[in-house]
């Protein structure tokens, strides 16, 4: 049976995911659509939730079958292993269609998980320099920025300036604008170095052609 109605202490949308583990997803994944599509505002009702007067009915064809009871629209949709899927609630009457509601949670939750496998979460990054760093430690802090940039995330590349230091900010300007350079084939500045106290601030951004 393609419908999900309730069985024993097994919900509608349960029941969908339990029917279809078997196609890739396991019940988590689709329990997860089920879930936030019924706490969105755009939760569709389904079968015995539909309890309007009368709804406008479209068979499992597309067909349109006219002005019913939500009673004949359920007995329809019974006849076709299929459920009743109340898609615009706020027409007059509302608009249900007869459609297998677990496939339709599958091929969400298909669709998200595609799009959740593709989207890259960008995170800032951050790196911190001295004035007088040494030439080795530099290496690393660069090639460490160069692989962030790389990955898709932002760098925000900290000078810190302490006591006397803070009369060498030309010098510290000199050095973010070397770093910048040296990971200028990943990168691009956003802007000039800031001096905010006692630090200095600058924001790498990885090129477009570098994103993934």
């Amino acid at each position: 049976m393609a419908r999900c109605f309730v069985a024993g202490n097994i919900g509608r949308d349960e029941a969908g995911a339990l029917q279809r583990t078997r196609n890739g997803l396991n019940k988590t994944e689709v329990e997860n659509i089920a879930t936030k599509k019924k706490d969105s505002k755009n939760h569709m009702r389904i079968n015995e939730e539909i309890r309007c007067k009368e709804v406008r009915l479209i068979g499992p064809n597309g067909d349109m079958m006219g002005i019913v009871t939500p009673e004949k629209a359920l007995q329809i949709a019974a006849q076709n292993e299929l459920d009743l899927v109340e898609i615009s609630p706020k027409a007059n009457p509302p608009v249900c269609k007869i459609i297998d509601y677990g496939k339709y949670m599958f091929e969400m939750a298909k669709k998200q998980k595609e799009a959740n496998k593709h989207q890259k979460a960008t995170d800032m990054k951050e790196v911190w320099l001295k004035p007088k760093i040494e030439e080795h430690d530099f290496s690393f802090k660069t090639k460490n920025a160069n692989k962030f940039l790389a990955d898709g995330h932002k760098v925000k590349v900290s000078l810190r300036f302490r006591g006397r230091e803070m009369s060498y900010t030309n010098m510290g300007r000199e050095l973010m604008l070397k770093f910048a350079e040296a990971c200028s084939e990943n990168g691009d500045m956003d802007g000039n170095p800031k001096l905010e106290g006692k630090n200095m601030l600058m924001m790498l951004s990885p090129k477009q052609s570098k994103k993934k």
